[in-house]
């Protein structure tokens, strides 16, 4: 397998493919009857900042296009002039939360009763439609749940089964509704 570069993401297609791109190669379009305050120049840089968030803030090296494209639109949108139109929700911009850290202290450190809360949480979260999905305290999540002071292969194995139950759940209970999910 050939190694990504350290300045590259892998981005995911619907189709199932991942195209390795650099903040330096990445171009927007953008799709809107507005006539937006944003010149090329200012669009670049925040692409770049958007790419530097995932592949160095959170460590990722593969991300959706539209996990990114919804990162971008939220960085855009921040910049727009405070109008009626913006106060209100848009829809999927309110980004559900979730303490994995803390489901398992509800779970008493069990992993059994902890997949069934993170089932629950998962679906209780998926009910207000969100176009992006957040889980957040994974490493002190795995830490706990394994018992362990260090992070370990063990941690490491419990950390990538959370990661794709999380997947195949998310992917199951969606209903065909498009949302991202993100673990951290």
């Amino acid at each position: 397998m050939i190694r990504l570069a350290s300045d590259h993401l892998l981005f995911a297609l619907r189709s199932g493919e991942y195209v390795p791109f650099s903040a330096a190669t990445l171009t927007v379009e953008l799709a809107s009857d507005d006539d937006l305050p944003f010149d090329a120049d200012f669009l670049r840089q925040a692409l770049q900042a958007v790419f530097h968030f995932f592949r160095y803030e959170l460590h990722r090296e593969t991300v959706t296009v539209t996990e990114f494209a919804a990162a971008v639109e939220y960085v855009l949108r921040s910049f727009l002039p405070e109008t009626d139109a913006r106060r209100e929700p848009l829809p999927g911009q309110y980004v559900p939360e979730a303490d994995l850290d803390q489901l398992a202290a509800d779970a008493h450190g069990t992993e059994l009763l902890f997949f069934t809360r993170l089932r629950d949480e998962l679906r209780h979260r998926l009910r207000t439609a969100p176009r992006l999905l957040r889980f957040h305290g994974l490493r002190g999540c795995v830490k706990q749940l394994t018992g362990a002071r260090r992070w370990s292969p063990r941690c490491q194995a419990l950390r990538d089964r959370i990661v794709a139950y999380l997947r195949a759940c998310a992917v199951a209970d969606r209903a065909g509704k498009d949302c991202a999910l993100l673990v951290e």
